[in-house]
């Protein structure tokens, strides 16, 4: 009967784990506004808008996030909350709206850019040089 106990029981520490282990780990959705998520980049992601927008991801993006986007910048270690991988593809399938309205107004650790970078076609070129990410 004790043995029948102590398996219940180790059982039932495993499953606690494995829960509060998978519910830490699961990052947080971020809600996009429909009004942003449909948002088109007016920019195209020519050679002009990618540079432009390199420029500007290595100055205020690049030490969180890391040169490739993989989330491993000298800061991100610092960071309460995960950078993201920009290579994934859970990354590159949202829409340029929905990453335009990310890099404006930021949550948590990721602060808002409007002031950083105030002009929208600016932060769009962030956008399509984050698209080459990949």
């Amino acid at each position: 009967m004790k043995m029948k106990k102590l398996i219940m029981l180790a059982t039932g520490l495993v499953v606690m784990t494995l829960f509060a282990f998978t519910s830490a780990n699961q990052q947080n959705p971020w809600p996009v506004p429909d009004a942003f998520k449909n948002k088109t980049n007016p920019l195209k992601g020519d050679a002009a808008s990618v540079t432009k927008g390199k420029e500007l991801y290595n100055q205020h993006c690049k030490s969180c996030h890391g040169t490739k986007g993989k989330g491993d910048g000298p800061k991100a270690a610092q960071l309460d909350t995960e950078c993201g991988d920009f290579t994934k593809a859970s990354f590159q399938t949202q829409t340029d709206g929905a990453l335009f309205y990310k890099t404006s107004e930021g949550r948590k650790d990721m602060p808002s850019y409007k002031k950083k970078i105030p002009e929208a076609d600016d932060i769009w070129a962030v956008v399509n040089y984050m698209r080459t990410l990949k």
